[in-house]
């Protein structure tokens, strides 16, 4: 039962100990063939590295496939050493640049949005005054529109005015009508009782020598 214990312990501690030691990775640097046949006894027509591009022509029965290069080179390699995307050094190339792709975008837009935020500010601040530019335009309007209506205000008074003044025109001549006839009935007035006085005097002075010479002729 010991032994047992022991041996499990022991197998749990194996892969720590492996996983302790110095690791390594294959390399995915790999070259292969490009031959004229199917088969190792083919010319060799060139070496291709790992990563590079080939087109498939045809897949054949030997384990090989016909492909050709981005020369337009046609020849023959092994199936299992072709894969259905690019290596991993050549997305993590890929990766790396879109990466650093992805920074300098990144602070383009970060001056992008700071020259936006300047801009936003500066407009905040051009809309500020605006806004006060124009309440002194509308209080300038609102004094040019009392300044305007003035005239407006003084044309009717001056109209009014001159309603007033017919009417007092009307009632002044009126007046004069009244007066003049006061005056002429004055004089009419005058003229019968300076009449009257004048009659009554020379009635006087007739009735005055009869009435003396009846008082001598009684004497």
């Amino acid at each position: 039962m010991v032994k047992k214990t022991a041996l499990f312990l022991l197998a749990l501690l194996v892969p720590l100990l492996v996983q302790a030691a110095d690791v390594r990775y294959v390399s995915d640097e790999l070259k292969i063939t490009l031959r004229t046949g199917q088969g190792s006894q083919y010319q060799i027509l060139k070496t291709l590295p790992s990563g590079t591009r080939l087109e498939v022509l045809e897949t054949g029965e030997e384990g090989y496939s016909l492909v050709r290069t981005a020369d337009g080179t046609e020849g023959w390699v092994l199936s299992r050493f072709l894969i259905d995307r690019p290596i991993a050094r050549d997305r993590l190339t890929v990766a790396r640049k879109q990466l650093e792709r992805l920074k300098t975008d990144n602070v383009r837009l970060k001056q992008e949005r700071d020259e936006l935020q300047q801009q936003n500010a500066a407009l905040s601040a051009e809309l500020q005054q605006w806004k006060r530019t124009q309440q002194s335009t509308s209080q300038e309007l609102e004094k040019l529109k009392q300044v305007a209506a003035k005239p407006i205000l003084l044309a009717q008074q001056n109209q009014d005015l001159k309603q007033q003044n017919i009417s007092l025109e009307k009632e002044l001549r009126l007046v004069q009508q009244e007066n003049q006839m006061l005056q002429d009935r004055a004089n009419r007035d005058w003229f019968i009782a300076g009449a009257g006085v004048l009659l009554g005097g020379m009635l006087f002075g007739l009735l005055i020598p009869k009435i003396r010479w009846r008082r001598k002729s009684s004497w």
